[in-house]
């Protein structure tokens, strides 16, 4: 017996494959490192905002 390479379920498969990978590739996930190092860059007490601005100027360009 011979199965189709375009069978219901391989379809369906490819679908949610596709559909997790798209979830994954947000620009959140990207911008993320860059949000961190800006929040840990506010905790120094006079130059952490001078630093943090680029940092944060650069995750909202992202997003």
């Amino acid at each position: 017996m011979m199965t189709c390479f375009l069978s219901p379920r391989r379809l369906v498969a490819a679908a949610m494959l596709m559909g997790v990978a798209t979830a994954l590739s947000g620009c959140g996930v990207a911008a993320f490192p860059v949000r961190v190092t800006s929040a840990t860059a506010k905790l120094v007490p006079v130059a952490g905002d001078v630093v943090a601005y680029p940092l944060d100027k650069t995750a909202d360009a992202i997003d």
